[in-house]
């Protein structure tokens, strides 16, 4: 690989770190509702706490924002690896960690108070594996028409996402991922578990 590929892969992934720092939830918030997301509701400044402390409208504008910035950094990867063979696909799940792990641990609130990278992650995946987004949004739907919790769907999206990836493409780098991403929304949502197991988790 020649230099400049070699500084535009680079220079993607950190890229795709610094657009998945960017907190909408706790922008958008702060700026258009006078609420510190950081201390109402959970805390927390993805898009379903925006929308119980600041309204549906901001809360639909922090979904959008989050997914977009899965999507868009994705959308180069695939674009610049489209002909590097398996090579590709390894660049392509590292553009995705580096996205979902900025909306995680973002630079802009110095790696703490993200959020739980499931908008983010279906942004990421809409792109790189769209029948598998498919097929974990509908796991998610079926789950908050059933049971009318986010957290639940959310949970069960992340994990149909490594099994629909893998059926999707075979392909080992991006379902192992997909496994990854999984992981950590699992931890992230460990709280919500609990609520979960106790009954106390509020519904939509």
């Amino acid at each position: 690989m020649d230099l400049y590929n070699t500084l535009k892969l680079a220079g993607l992934i950190i890229g795709a770190y610094m657009l998945g720092s960017i907190p909408f939830g706790f922008i958008l918030a702060n700026k258009f509702s006078s609420v510190d997301i950081l201390t109402k509701g959970s805390g927390n400044i993805g898009a379903t706490n925006v929308m119980r402390v600041s309204g549906i409208k901001l809360g639909a504008l922090t979904l959008a924002g989050d997914f977009l910035k899965g999507a868009v950094p994705v959308y180069l990867a695939c674009a610049f690896a489209e002909s590097k063979g398996p090579y590709g696909e390894i660049y392509i799940a590292i553009v995705i960690i580096a996205t979902f792990m900025g909306h995680l641990y973002p630079l802009y609130m110095k790696f703490k108070n993200g959020g739980k990278g499931v908008a983010t992650a279906a942004g990421c995946f809409f792109i790189s594996s769209p029948i598998a987004f498919l097929a974990a949004i509908a796991a998610f739907v079926f789950v908050i028409l059933l049971y009318r919790r986010v957290s639940a769907g959310s949970l069960l999206a992340s994990a149909v996402l490594p099994f629909a990836v893998w059926f999707e493409g075979h392909s080992v780098v991006l379902a192992g991922c997909a496994v990854i991403i999984f992981l950590f929304i699992l931890y992230r949502h460990k709280d919500n578990i609990r609520r979960l197991i106790s009954g106390t988790e509020p519904p939509i």
